[in-house]
């Protein structure tokens, strides 16, 4: 039976296309290729380059605004006392500022009790520099705010430093391990197919914290000031990598 041509052609290029199409496919990572694992982890010791001292200031009124003018009024004589004991302002930082109403129950009834604002401050001091603490702890207890936490931290600056050069750490061990792996099937590792799960871990280290909803007794903050030495600290990453096995 004689093809007419023009279906020929169109069998052709069919055909042509399933071919390109299966070659593709046979390509493409996780499909055919055999693969190995790597789950690579690193821990590195660092030493936190700055002390934060954390101060909440909580202020009450009938309304919001005198809620607020009187949080205010504590704020800035806090700033003032700061900038008086030779504190840059750029270390002074608010956190946090909120104003909501009070209430009370009387008997399952809701009465109104005026408003409540509340400002967080930080002061960012070196960690060289911790003989300061009990400066800014005068410097807050003065204007009537109270200490809510004392934190060792890592500046942003160093902070992308460690993370580098944890996750390098990581990768190299995700590759140790894979290569480990597949020495023991008797093969060697190939081309990196994929990399997921890049985690570093940070957080900033607490020295000092109130218990509850109160702050710190500002003696005891004073009194213990010059016994807080930085001290080395953990940071982590971890790196999955996939290679294809020769």
């Amino acid at each position: 039976m004689k093809i007419d041509k023009s279906v020929q052609i169109t069998l052709i290029v069919v055909v042509c296309v399933l071919i390109l199409s299966l070659l593709v496919f046979s390509n493409m990572p996780g499909t055919s290729a055999k693969t190995v694992t790597g789950n690579g982890q690193a821990t590195i010791k660092v030493m936190p380059d700055l002390v934060r001292v954390h101060f909440n200031v909580e202020t009450r009124g009938e309304t919001s605004k005198e809620a607020t003018e009187n949080n205010s009024l504590i704020v800035d004589k806090l700033i003032t006392e700061l900038v008086k004991n030779g504190f840059e302002r750029k270390q002074i930082e608010t956190t946090n500022f909120n104003v909501y109403p009070d209430y009370i129950w009387d008997e399952g009834k809701r009465e109104d009790n005026g408003y409540v604002a509340t400002h967080s401050v930080r002061v960012e001091i070196s960690a060289g520099s911790i003989e300061k603490i009990g400066e800014v702890v005068d410097s807050g207890v003065n204007a009537g705010a109270g200490v809510s936490y004392i934190s060792f931290e890592l500046s942003q600056e160093l902070q992308n430093k460690y993370k580098a050069e944890a996750l390098k750490l990581a990768a190299e061990d995700a590759k140790i391990k894979a290569e480990a792996i597949a020495g023991g099937l008797g093969q060697k590792i190939g081309k990196l197919v994929s990399t997921s799960g890049n985690d570093f871990n940070y957080h900033p280290w607490r020295v000092y914290e109130s218990a509850g909803a109160s702050t710190m007794d500002a003696a005891l903050v004073k009194s213990e000031a010059t016994n807080i030495q930085p001290g080395e600290q953990e940071v982590s990453a971890s790196v999955t990598a996939v290679f294809k096995l020769n």
